[in-house]
């Protein structure tokens, strides 16, 4: 999981979720995707989220991307889906479905 931060912020989005796609799965409250979400709800800026869907297989994982305060949504958009994929590439997984934004602002 990456977390990159830019600089440009428009009006205040923090303690927002924006427009949630769907509901990612966070597991344990102190993993990272987990922090990364919180991370991403606390961003005052525009900012994604991004995660491989839940699955009802346990023994799956799950991974994600997030970009905090980015000039725009699209870009935010753009580079938590980059941050994602770079993740899924990293840990060598095919299984489990490819990664997609569950929420940005």
């Amino acid at each position: 999981m990456i977390i990159s931060s830019g600089t440009g912020v428009a009006g205040s989005l923090a303690g927002t979720e924006g427009d949630k796609r769907f509901p990612p799965n966070l597991g344990d409250s102190k993993s990272p995707c987990a922090k990364a979400y919180k991370a991403y709800v606390a961003a005052s800026g525009h900012s994604a989220y991004a995660t491989t869907p839940y699955s009802r297989v346990v023994s799956l994982y799950i991974l994600c991307g997030a970009q905090l305060n980015a000039p725009s949504q699209k870009v935010a958009e753009g580079l938590a889906m980059k941050s994602c994929v770079a993740t899924r590439a990293h840990y060598k997984v095919t299984n489990g479905g490819g990664c997609e934004i569950a929420a940005s602002k």
